[in-house]
């Protein structure tokens, strides 16, 4: 734990990215998540995709408080961490908070992902950007911008789902209901 809050200190000082997809794509994303996991993906998989979202939403966010012109010392880093802490509702209407060993951490699994997610969009952006600098301010190919991200989050999801760090997503026993 003690790793993770320096992990999170030290970001607090760095400099956030605006604008990293576009809005269409990000209502995309929110809606194939709920029913990713009403098929029954397996829970980190979306995890990591919600934690992608989340940090999206923050980036949003950023993008219209330049907007407005409203600027506070540590605002990119409070506004993206208040961002992704808000998977704390999942857990007050769908998920129970059951932590079990991951690496060095006592943490669920599903908040690991997204966590994971968050943090894997991130810096995958912060490799494009660090990509398109060194090829004098311009992309390699057409939608690198979303390309590396989206790899990104792809190889982790794999990874995610390749370990079973989660366990299977329950079917949602609600639309049974209609049915009588």
């Amino acid at each position: 734990m003690l790793a993770f809050l320096i992990l999170l200190l030290t970001a607090a000082g760095t400099k956030a990215f605006a604008n990293p997809a576009c809005a269409v794509c990000t209502v995309a994303v929110g809606a194939s998540l709920e029913i990713a996991r009403r098929m029954g993906v397996d829970d980190g998989v979306v995890g990591v995709w919600s934690g992608a979202f989340l940090l999206l939403l923050g980036y949003w966010t950023l993008k219209w408080m330049d907007k407005k012109g409203w600027n506070f010392p540590g605002r990119d880093f409070t506004i993206l961490a208040a961002s992704v802490a808000m998977i704390g509702f999942i857990y007050i209407s769908h998920l129970v908070y059951t932590p079990k060993p991951i690496l060095f951490l006592y943490i669920d699994p599903f908040l690991f992902a997204t966590i994971c997610g968050a943090l894997v969009l991130h810096y995958s952006s912060a490799f494009y950007q660090w990509m398109k600098r060194k090829n004098g301010g311009h992309a390699h190919f057409p939608f690198e911008k979303v390309a590396v991200p989206v790899a990104a989050l792809a190889l982790t999801s794999w990874l995610f789902a390749y370990l079973q760090l989660c366990a299977p997503a329950l079917p949602d026993l609600s639309l049974s209901l209609i049915h009588i």
